[in-house]
């Protein structure tokens, strides 16, 4: 038997290609996202090393205002001993006899003016401090909330280029795979009527001659039988019969175990959004891909499956799919929560 392979060998090269082009998109992904996190990191260190600057100008100005008040301070303080030493020289002659009474108040006075002039001195530094300490809690506070909001935008801008990657790759893996079961189909056919032709030329007289009796007497029936059995098993669904069934009533079993049927966030393939689908409907592979099938019917209260037929999560609504060629066989809206 001989088959033309040439078509699908350059289908194949053409798949190969498409592969190797979503590698290379793959890696400009990947360094364009290493190029979005140095430029991230280079702002991120500028920002810091603006507010290291303002921090060291304020705390400059600080010390040099405390310093200043020092002084001032310092001076003030000389000027007062120096007066009262010229008071104690000034008394030490004739006046010392002529207002003894006089220069005891003067000194009573005199400390009580140095008491309350330390003690204003006293609430100020206090009131220094104070502020201090209000302006580094303050400082603290806008340093805590850049780096929660750099975070936060780091974060946000990450998830959104890994969805975009991933809705990318998905779509591209999705043509792949569509192109390449195209492929397979067409070789499959075109392998299979060159094998009936061949069959319907070299084979058929010696296949009757040899089984006619055999097959006619003792396998017709019951072959036939299979046949019709398995074409209605594989094409037919009964949706009313497991619905009457009482083992399969999802409804009460929900009513008390409602955290089973809320399984998340529904990623949507093509970001289409939700559309509302009946029987007869047809899905892209896409929609019932494995990553969408409940493998496990029985933990919601779902009949088993047999032959193409798949329950598959569309959103909040249970579909059963005929996985050969994507048509809705049976539908339960807002199935999960």
């Amino acid at each position: 038997m001989l088959v033309s392979a040439g078509p699908a060998q350059a289908e194949n090269l053409n798949i190969e290609r498409e592969r190797l082009e979503v590698r290379a998109d793959q890696d400009r992904d990947r360094q364009s996202r290493s190029e979005r996190r140095a430029k991230r990191d280079k702002a991120r260190a500028e920002r810091r090393g603006n507010r290291d600057n303002a921090r060291s100008e304020r705390r400059g100005n600080r010390d040099g205002a405390r310093s200043e008040r020092r002084g001032n301070r310092d001076n003030a303080r000389s000027e007062r001993r120096n007066n009262r030493a010229d008071r104690v020289q000034r008394s030490s002659g004739g006046e010392r006899q002529v207002g003894r009474g006089r220069s005891q108040v003067e000194r009573i006075r005199e400390r009580a003016r140095d008491q309350r002039r330390n003690n204003e001195e006293l609430r100020r530094e206090i009131v220094d401090r104070s502020k201090d300490r209000w302006e580094r809690q303050e400082r603290r506070q806008d340093r805590r909330a850049d780096r929660r909001a750099e975070r936060r935008e780091d974060r946000r801008a990450d998830r959104r280029a890994d969805r975009r990657d991933d809705r990318r790759a998905d779509r591209r893996r999705d043509r792949i795979e569509d192109r390449i079961r195209d492929v397979r189909r067409d070789s499959y056919r075109d392998g299979r009527r060159d094998a009936r032709r061949d069959y319907r030329d070299g084979r058929r007289d010696r296949y009757r001659d040899a089984r006619r009796d055999g097959y006619r007497d003792g396998r017709r029936d019951g072959y036939r039988d299979g046949r019709r059995d398995y074409r209605r098993d594989h094409r037919r669904w009964e949706r009313k019969r497991w619905r009457a069934d009482r083992r399969y009533d999802w409804r009460r079993y929900r009513d008390y175990n409602r955290s089973i049927f809320r399984l998340g966030i529904y990623y949507d393939p093509f970001g289409w959004g939700y559309r509302r689908h009946n029987i007869g409907n047809y899905l892209r592979s896409a929609f019932y891909r494995d990553r969408y099938w409940i493998n496990d019917p029985w933990r919601y209260r779902l009949p088993p499956v047999y032959g193409p037929y798949r329950w598959v999560r569309y959103y909040d609504d249970a579909l059963l799919v005929d996985i050969y060629d994507g048509r809705v066989v049976d539908v339960i809206h807002d199935f999960f929560w």
